[in-house]
């Protein structure tokens, strides 16, 4: 029997047919893995790292998406029980920013509502833009399975998470305390260290006079001092909490300081006397090699105070503006005060000089880009290296073990180096949009340790000690419209969701919620236990983790640390990391250089396959990837070729009845490409496996074969085969454009199975 089948259009239109495939696709419930009962014994499962709900994606997330999905397709293919899991994320602290530049532009900020008014306010904006993500998700390609789909605030997950607290609370693992963290004024929140971004800036050194008082003994120091030295100078690029100085240090063995240990100075803004100490942490390079202490704003000095025993003085709230103890520098913001306080040092001759081209590392907002404050402030803890339970120490040794391993160039030492240095996790957030930590502060007889604020019945803003405002207000009218505690670490409190029953004591409720972190840590555990039955059992751990080598110490290294905490294993077994997207001139994509990259754009213009083979082709775990016109143009080239190699095959006469066997050197070098790309992919090299692809088609089956069959050469048979076949190797990279044309063979009964996503991965060319 001989057939001449002629059913290509002219050009592949993927406008008309991508919502289409994808449909089929769903439809088809080839996104979802089979029931239990049917299952195969070898599972592969990923769980995809949630992009905010709010936003729409952009390039990285094409990247990322494309890879998940590459791994997926693949291991679909190859008959595992495959699972996709879609998510998106609340974005705690990005999405209450973004809303409250919202309401800034409306002439209103979030200190005009209660906590409940703000969250449904925040929930509604986030509700009308959720959908944005998820459906640009889909229009990559993403073959997702979209019924177990989660988003972080949904409320078993935020059940999931407050037993988690519980756990760790009776556990012995959350503590609370007052300790200086970093603070962010501009976000209104306090941040781990994970979350602070150093920037390198020119700042005013300024050179200050610390009179040096007389000293009262005949100690060696005093002889060594000249009668002529009035002054003890420091180099600080920090003049405005002067006032807050304790002390100064200076290195014990610094020969040309350490005879003033013991002596005393005047503090320069308040006269009050200062005693110079030693201490190994000063470095006698620097300035002067002499320091001011200043331990409430800055976390060397406050380690200092601590292992001294020195006061610590806060002089900053959290609005950034200097405080009541600063005098007439008092509700200045912190760069205003800088200004005040150089001004009136000069004015005293107390400034010897300034240098105005220091360089320095300044401590950022990584959302904002703002400075960070260090602010001494009581919050919740998690202890990562107690001694009954190691979460630290569990962490290293899947690592050791290979139990899991990291993909990406060096990128394994960073993680170790992290969890080696980790401090006790600060899970604290002074925002609304989130999850609240189910904590009751007692109230009796600690009301003087409580400071709050609250909307109160006429809607005005009211904040104070919460002994003095019970004068004025009852509990029930704070309590309503409360928006922010700060109850002092020596507070009693309860671990509780409801509000605790008691018929002795009464209580305010915490007002902080989680970081972020907190909850996306457990994510592959909360979505596989919130889902159906035997979800985490069946899935758990799961096999990949692609996300961009930026947020290894954000997500991966916790999820780490509470999956394995909560589980006993770590919970995946490769973890990919996907470089940075950058232009086609190497550069960071920023909207102020206006060379970002809407994914969708692209999608319309070229096609999601296109998109796909740009951004995957060539990639590195842990390299940047850089990519622009001319790459999305190359994508778009392969899927034309593509198509028209399908057109000539398809004009070809076939022998459908008895197919001859193929020929020999067509068929040996066509298992060389299954043989190389199957193992490529599988070693987690979709990059080099897109590459071989794009060059062994484009190269050998179009240039070469091609025109062998149309000398004779090559059967029209062979041909076929072998754009069967590519077909089942292109599908993960172009999922869209190879379906399509799958569909088409297979109406034309020219492959058996119905759909190519589920069909048969190749293993040779018969």
């Amino acid at each position: 029997m001989t057939a001449i089948i002629k059913i290509m259009d002219k050009q592949y239109k993927h406008q008309d047919v991508e919502k289409r495939i994808y449909a089929l696709w769903q439809k088809s419930g080839a996104f979802s893995p089979p029931a239990p009962g049917k299952a195969s014994k070898k599972t592969f499962t990923v769980i995809m790292p949630p992009p905010n709900a709010n936003d729409p994606l952009h390039v990285g997330h094409a990247l990322g998406i494309t890879i998940q999905d590459v791994l997926t397709r693949y291991h679909r293919m190859l008959g595992d029980d495959t699972l996709y899991l879609p998510s998106t994320d609340h974005a705690g602290i990005e999405s209450q920013y973004v809303f409250e530049k919202k309401l800034a532009k409306e002439g209103k900020s979030r200190f005009d509502f209660d906590r409940q008014t703000l969250y449904q306010m925040i929930w509604d904006y986030v509700g009308e833009n959720s959908k944005v993500a998820m459906e640009q998700t889909k229009r990559l390609g993403a073959s997702a399975d979209w019924s177990r789909y989660k988003f972080t605030l949904d409320k078993d997950i935020q059940e999931f998470v407050l037993s988690s607290f519980e756990k760790l609370h009776e556990d012995g693992l959350i503590y609370r305390d007052f300790r200086l963290v970093n603070y962010s004024p501009a976000a209104g929140t306090s941040y781990s260290n994970l979350e602070v971004v150093y920037q390198d800036r020119v700042s005013p050194l300024y050179y200050v006079r610390y009179p040096l008082l007389p000293s009262s003994t005949n100690e060696e120091g005093d002889k060594n001092t000249a009668t002529s030295v009035k002054y003890v100078v420091v180099a600080t690029t920090r003049p405005e909490p002067i006032f807050v100085d304790t002390h100064l240090a200076v290195h014990p063995k610094d020969k040309q300081n350490k005879h003033l240990i013991g002596r005393q100075v005047s503090n320069p803004i308040t006269n009050e006397p200062m005693t110079i100490i030693g201490d190994e942490f000063v470095d006698p390079e620097f300035g002067t090699g002499v320091v001011k202490l200043t331990p409430a704003h800055d976390q060397d000095d406050y380690k200092v105070a601590k292992k001294h025993n020195l006061p610590i003085i806060s002089g900053i709230d959290t609005r950034g503006k200097i405080k009541e103890n600063g005098g007439k520098y008092a509700g200045m913001s912190v760069n205003k005060a800088r200004k005040a306080v150089a001004q009136d040092l000069e004015e005293k001759g107390l400034i010897e000089k300034i240098d105005e081209g220091y360089k320095n590392r300044v401590a950022t907002c990584y959302k904002t880009g703002k400075p960070i404050e260090p602010l001494p402030l009581p919050q919740f803890f998690i202890k990562v290296k107690d001694p009954k339970n190691n979460m630290v120490e569990k962490a290293l040794k899947s690592l050791a073990s290979k139990e899991t391993k990291i993909h990406g160039a060096g990128r394994e030492k960073i993680l170790k180096h992290w969890l080696a240095n980790l401090d006790d996790w600060n899970i604290s957030r002074q925002i609304v949009w989130g999850i609240k930590i189910p904590v009751w502060y007692q109230l009796d007889g600690f009301e003087d340790q409580i400071n709050l604020s609250f909307i109160d019945k006429d809607g005005q803003n009211k904040f104070g000690i919460l002994q003095e405002l019970l004068k004025e207000f009852g509990l029930a009218e704070i309590t309503k419209g409360l928006q922010q505690i700060y109850a002092s670490e020596t507070v009693p409190y309860a671990v509780s969701r409801q509000k605790p029953n008691s018929k002795t004591h009464q209580y305010l409720p915490e007002t902080d919620t989680f970081d972020t972190w907190f909850s996306s840590a457990q994510w592959p555990v909360a979505t596989l236990a919130t889902n159906q039955k035997e979800d985490l059992e069946r899935f758990y751990p799961t096999q990949v983790m692609d996300t961009s080598y930026d947020i290894l110490p954000f997500w991966v290294m916790r999820m780490m640390l509470m999956c394995t905490y909560l589980t006993g294993k770590s919970p995946f077994a490769d973890v990919y990391l996907h470089g940075l997207v950058r232009d086609a001139k190497g550069l960071k994509m920023s909207k102020s250089k206006g060379n970002v990259v809407n994914p969708m754009e692209v999608v319309e213009k070229y096609g999601t396959d296109a998109l796909r083979m740009a951004v995957v082709i060539r990639s590195t775990a842990g390299q940047d990837k850089s990519f622009g016109e001319a790459d999305y143009k190359a994508g778009r080239n392969l899927t034309n070729k593509l198509w028209n190699a399908t057109r000539f095959v398809l004009d070809q006469d076939f022998e459908l009845a008895n197919p001859a066997p193929l020929d020999p050197s067509f068929a040996k070098k066509l298992d060389k490409i299954v043989q190389e790309v199957t193992q490529q992919i599988g070693k987690l090299k979709p990059g080099l496996a897109a590459d071989n692809l794009y060059q062994s088609f484009w190269h050998w089956y179009c240039d070469e074969a091609i025109e062998n069959c149309k000398k004779g050469e090559i059967s029209p048979r062979s041909l076929l085969s072998g754009l069967i076949i590519f077909l089942k190797l292109f599908h993960p990279f172009m999922p869209f454009m190879t379906e399509d044309i799958w569909q088409q063979l297979y109406q034309k009964k020219l492959v058996k199975e119905p759909l190519l996503i589920t069909a048969a991965w190749p293993k040779n060319s018969k």
